[in-house]
């Protein structure tokens, strides 16, 4: 019989899949929880699983994280091509 999951590595999975897909925020957070949630199921020695989920929330976390910065690039480039076209 298979061990339970780790009940931080569905939330990280759902996180991360949030974070890609609709709200940008949620990226970080899933981040840290998957990476808690990973170390947490190497240290129980075999009683708790989730091993997959916890890290295709790290990894869809650090995706989001660059999805939100490249945004927020993108934002700031813009206020800034606005901000010197008015004052010229």
């Amino acid at each position: 019989m298979a061990p339970p999951n780790d009940s931080q590595a569905t939330l990280a999975l759902v996180l991360g899949i949030l974070g890609i897909v609709c709200c940008g925020l949620l990226a970080p957070v899933a981040f840290f929880i998957g990476n808690a949630s990973r170390n947490r199921i190497k240290a129980s020695g075999g009683t708790l699983g989730g091993s997959g989920m916890a890290t295709a929330g790290f990894v869809l976390g650090i995706i989001g994280m660059v999805e939100l910065a490249l945004g927020i690039l993108y934002v700031i480039v813009l206020i800034i091509a606005a901000a010197s076209s008015h004052s010229s």
